[in-house]
């Protein structure tokens, strides 16, 4: 699952690394430590232009970076109630589910982050609701991450509603939404054993939760945009899960989980869980 995550970068990187032809400064987001279902987040995705710009253009797909609303709506949706719900596609399934098979043939992005947060239940804290002594267990956040610092290239799709309540010419007349494909997490043991110190905390990305979001390797991203690729088995491969090794994880402070705090503060690597959420 992905139902957080930070996306710090500023747009002129992210227009230089994805090799982007095309964004609007007006579409500028703040910087965001914690990005929550609902929010305006950055997709990098491929079409064709509209309006006078298609006339330089012509009917190729330019490269863009986009600010759209994390949580699809599909196109036939009536409402844009569902959105929250819909943040993430599995990969398994994306091809044939009626809400994301038309997106995933032919409208494919790339959402980037510093990477994500997932939250697990501490032992100590799992045996205490057991007895009874603790209703609402308190869970520890870990972030993960590329392990050299690169931006995460998490697979998407994007789509367009609209809403039939507004006159075409209403600036909020079209939604463009966005979902994050996830797969299962890598049981591969981390380096040196579990997180934290002494070896304390989870031993894999799966001991943290068992999905995680799909990221794809710089060898796919041309592929992964390509709009004229539209034979979903011919796409499929492409949701193969990135190599192991690539991704760490480490706890964070639990100030995380209130979407109320952001800053690069909630980004600092405890040493180890905080106490009373130990793995």
């Amino acid at each position: 699952m992905c139902g957080r995550y930070a996306a710090s970068r500023r747009p002129e990187d992210l227009v230089g690394l994805f090799g982007v032809e095309k964004w609007e400064p007006e579409e500028t987001l703040a910087s965001d430590w914690n990005v929550a279902p609902t929010k305006d987040v950055y997709a990098v995705l491929e079409r064709p232009l509209k309006g006078p710009e298609a006339e330089a253009a012509g009917p190729r797909p330019v490269r863009q970076l986009r600010a759209l609303k994390w949580g699809l709506v599909p196109s036939w949706a009536k409402s844009p109630e569902g959105g929250p719900k819909m943040i993430n596609a599995r990969a398994e399934t994306v091809h044939e589910k009626p809400s994301y098979r038309r997106p995933f043939a032919s409208r494919r992005c790339i959402l980037p982050a510093d990477g994500y947060y997932e939250w697990v239940t501490g032992s100590g804290e799992r045996q205490l609701e057991e007895k009874g002594k603790r209703k609402r267990p308190r869970k520890q956040p870990y972030f993960v991450t590329p392990v050299d610092g690169s931006v995460m290239a998490m697979a998407g799709l994007y789509e367009f509603w609209r809403d039939r309540t507004l006159p075409d010419e209403h600036p909020r007349a079209w939604w463009v939404t966005c979902t994050v494909i996830t797969t299962e997490a890598e049981r591969e043991p981390f380096a040196g054993g579990g997180v934290g110190a002494g070896g304390e905390g989870p031993g894999s990305l799966a001991d943290i939760h068992p999905r995680m979001p799909l990221v794809l390797t710089e060898d796919r991203w041309d592929s992964w945009l390509d709009p004229a690729r539209t034979d979903p088995e011919d796409l499929r491969p492409l949701l193969a899960p990135p190599p192991a090794g690539l991704l760490r994880a480490y706890p964070v402070a639990t100030g995380v989980s209130d979407v109320r705090n952001n800053g690069p503060e909630l980004l600092t690597e405890l040493e180890a869980p905080e106490e009373g959420t130990l793995f």
